[in-house]
């Protein structure tokens, strides 16, 4: 039989203990149990307590935007949600960390009602990034800079030492770098280069210095070409070689140093040059 209770003010119920329904007295007593198939709520909910439990295999809500850590007065709050993993492994949070200011996605051990505390990263997969500001995955990552193999004589790859922002080149005899502000990075070659047709400087009007180790010398074990100049370099005090067409001396091979015959013009001249001339000098 239907039944229907109508009031035109409050209408309370209350179990507990005394008159007004004491709930603190006797928690056992403090229980209003309705049972039915369906129990519907003609009007807003508030629930006043310190804990909500739904124990249902479906929840629907039809709000669009949850609120949590609702009436936060400003402080350092985590807000997330919480998997129980039971017997699993730790839990497993999705949350705004406030400390980092940012969204974490972690396993944890310990949550309080205003913290996370991390137990290790979660993996997050994703789709392929199709615009700037989606999330890139690994694999997306490894196509964008495929075909670049960067990897030590021993074909072991490339490791990034994160305290220095510097790439050592594995393997015996390698490749290491280092790096100094502003944005400079040294390469050092810890074995002798080969296969090398051309080394050109990038620099406008650079020099391209080769430079032995203490009192070594720079050794040309091969023959040396000079390229034709159109015009005499100017004069410095480092004595400059350099090659155009032959002249007095037979070679077209000249020199030039401002401290050598007050920056003259010199060629080098040839041995059968020299005999005649010591010939004709008697």
């Amino acid at each position: 039989m239907a039944k229907n209770i109508r009031t035109s003010g409050n209408y309370s119920i209350r179990a507990g203990t005394g008159s007004t329904g004491d709930k603190t007295l006797n928690l056992a007593a403090s229980l209003i149990d309705l049972d039915s198939v369906t129990v519907k709520v003609r009007g807003n909910l508030q629930v006043d307590g310190t804990q909500t439990v739904v124990d249902s295999t479906t929840l629907e809500i039809e709000d669009a935007v949850l609120t949590l850590a609702r009436n936060n007065s400003g402080t350092d709050i985590d807000s997330g949600i919480k998997i129980d993993r039971g017997g699993q492994g730790n839990d497993a949070v999705f949350y705004w960390n406030e400390g980092d200011d940012t969204f974490k996605a972690v396993t944890s051990a310990s949550q309080s009602a205003t913290a996370v505390t991390d137990t290790a990263l979660a993996t997050i997969m994703a789709a392929t990034p199709t615009v700037d500001d989606h999330v890139a995955t690994k694999g997306y990552v490894a196509t964008q800079v495929g075909g670049i193999t960067i990897a030590g004589d021993d074909s072991t790859v490339i490791t990034v030492a994160t305290a220095s922002n510097v790439l050592n080149f594995a393997g015996t005899g390698g490749i290491t770098t280092a790096a100094a502000e502003p944005d400079t990075l040294t390469i050092s070659l810890g074995r002798d280069l080969s296969g090398i047709t051309s080394i050109t400087s990038d620099a406008s009007n650079g020099n391209l210095e080769l430079k032995a180790n203490g009192t070594g010398h720079i050794v040309i074990n091969d023959i040396l070409t000079f390229s034709a100049m159109a015009t005499d370099p100017s004069a410095t005090t480092q004595t400059k070689v350099y090659n155009k067409t032959a002249g007095g001396g037979g070679t077209g091979l000249y020199f030039r140093n401002s401290n050598i015959g007050s920056g003259a013009v010199g060629e080098l001249i040839s041995k059968s040059k020299a005999t005649a001339l010591a010939i004709a000098l008697g």
